[in-house]
C-alpha cells in the first residue's frame, strides 16, 4: 500500500497568495493601470458653459492659500465663475493672506471671504466649511455647479474649462479629480505614490464612474457637483458628520446621478510631508474610519496585507520548489501592479519592487490609527478630534 503524500502547506500558502494578487490584477477593475485620467480622453469644447462657484473651506492655510487661491482666480473660464472662501476659524492670517492673492489678480472681483461661524454639535468641521459655502452661493448666485476644493491645491489654468466641459458632455452629476501630490521629499517619493494605489485598490475608478455597481467614491481635491442633483441629495449638510468627507459626497451624489473619477496632473497638492511622520499623522487620521471603527476588521485588515505584500516576498526568497516559484510569481505581479502609479509620478521604475517596503509603514499606520481612536485622539485635524463624529453615524446606520 503506497502511503498517500501529505499536502505541503507552504505550497497551499503560494497558492493563495498567488490567487490574491491573480484577483488584484484582473478582477478588480484594472485600478493599477492608472488609465482613468483626464487627460486620456478630454471632452469637447462646449458651446455654452455652465455657471460654477468654488468653495474652498479654509483652516490655517496661510502658507499655502495665496498660491492655490490664486490659480483658482486666474481659470481661464469662459462661464461665469466665482469663488468663496470659507474662513474655518483661522488663527494664523489665513485670510489676510488671501486677500493679498486677490489684490494682485486681476479676477479679483470672483473671490468673496465668507468667515465661517462656530463649529456646531454633529459636524466635522471641513464639511461645516462645505456646507457654509454651498448655502452662501446658493442663496447669492444660484450656480448650475458646485465645486468643492482643498485649499492647498494649485489649479493649472485650463483645468475648469476641462472639469465643466465633463461633466456637461457626460452628463455627470459628480467629476471629481484626484490631484499628483507633491512628491520631492524621500519621505514623499517613498510613501505618497503608494497613497494614490492604495486609494485606487479600495476605490476602483471605473468601478466608481460604472452605474452598475455600488462602489462610490470621490477625492477631496476637487469635487464638481451639479447644484441641483446635490440639493436632491440633501445638501453637504446629508453628510455633517463624514470624517472620510470626500468619499461620502461621492456616495450622496453617486445615488442621485452618474459619477466620474479620475487622476489629474492639472492639479498639484501644494502640501509638503518632509517627514515620515507628517505622513503618518495623515494617514493614520482616517484610517480606523476607514475600517468603520471595527477591531475585526482591523485584525482581517492586518492579516490581509500580510498575506498579499509580506508573504510573496518570504516565500520568494525563503521556500524551495513550488512554494518558492509561485512566492516569485505573486512578488512579480505586484511589482507590475506598481508600476504605473510610479510612472505617473514620474519615479523610476526599480521603485516598484519596493512595495513591500512600502505597505510596512501603512500598516503600522493603520494600527496608529486605531491606537489614537482608542485614546479620543482619532481623526485628529487641526488641533479637532472628529472620530467620535463618524463613529455616530456609523452606530446610527446600524438597525
Amino acid at each position: 500500500m503506497v502511503p498517500r503524500k501529505r499536502h505541503d502547506p507552504v505550497i497551499g500558502l503560494g497558492v493563495l497568495v498567488l490567487a490574491i494578487w491573480l484577483f488584484l490584477m484582473f478582477g478588480r477593475g484594472g485600478f493599477w493601470r492608472c488609465r482613468d485620467r483626464d487627460d486620456v480622453d478630454a471632452p469637447p469644447a462646449l458651446s455654452a458653459w455652465p455657471s460654477v462657484v468654488a468653495v474652498v473651506p479654509a483652516r490655517d492655510e496661510a502658507a499655502l492659500i495665496a498660491k492655490s487661491l490664486g490659480s483658482l482666480l486666474a481659470q481661464d473660464y469662459p462661464g461665469d465663475f466665482r469663488v468663496v472662501l470659507v474662513d474655518d476659524q483661522s488663527s494664523d492670517g489665513t485670510v489676510d493672506k488671501a486677500r493679498e492673492a486677490a489684490a494682485a489678480s486681476p479676477h479679483s472681483y470672483r473671490l468673496t471671504v465668507l468667515p465661517g461661524a462656530p463649529l456646531p454639535a454633529g459636524w466635522t468641521g471641513k464639511v461645516w466649511a462645505m456646507a457654509q459655502g454651498e448655502i452662501f452661493a446658493r442663496k447669492h448666485s444660484s450656480p448650475d455647479y458646485l465645486l468643492f476644493t482643498d485649499a492647498d491645491i494649485f489649479h493649472a489654468p485650463g483645468n475648469m474649462r476641462a472639469v465643466a466641459a465633463r461633466a456637461e458632455s457626460g452628463a455627470y452629476g459628480l467629476v471629481s479629480l484626484m490631484a499628483a501630490w507633491r512628491c520631492e521629499s524621500a519621505a514623499e517619493k517613498w510613501l505618497i505614490p503608494a497613497f494614490t494605489y492604495f486609494f485606487q485598490l479600495i476605490y476602483p475608478f471605473r468601478w466608481v464612474s460604472d452605474s452598475r455597481r455600488k462602489t462610490a467614491a470621490a477625492a477631496g481635491n476637487l469635487m464638481l457637483a451639479r447644484a441641483d442633483l446635490l440639493a436632491k441629495a440633501g445638501g453637504v449638510a446629508a453628510i455633517s458628520n463624514a470624517l472620510i468627507d470626500d468619499c461620502a459626497f461621492g456616495a450622496l451624489m453617486k445615488g442621485v446621478g452618474p459619477v466620474w473619477l479620475g487622476l489629474s496632473k492639472r492639479l498639484r497638492s501644494l502640501r509638503a510631508y518632509p517627514r515620515f511622520a507628517d505622513i503618518g499623522r495623515m494617514v493614520s487620521r482616517s484610517a480606523f474610519a476607514q475600517l468603520r471603527f471595527s477591531y475585526p476588521l482591523l485584525a482581517l485588515t492586518s492579516l490581509g496585507l500580510v498575506l498579499t505584500f509580506f508573504v510573496p516576498v518570504l516565500l520568494a526568497f525563503f521556500a524551495d520548489g513550488p512554494a518558492g516559484v509561485l512566492g516569485i510569481a505573486a512578488f512579480i505581479l505586484m511589482s507590475v501592479s506598481f508600476a504605473p502609479v510610479q510612472r505617473f509620478y514620474g519615479l523610476p521604475r526599480w521603485r516598484a519592487a519596493t512595495l513591500p517596503l512600502i505597505a510596512a509603514p501603512y500598516l503600522l499606520y493603520t494600527l496608529e490609527s486605531a491606537w489614537a481612536y482608542s485614546r479620543g485622539r482619532g481623526g485628529m485635524w487641526k488641533g479637532r478630534a472628529q472620530a467620535h463624529l463618524a463613529r455616530t453615524e456609523i452606530e446610527t446606520e446600524r438597525p
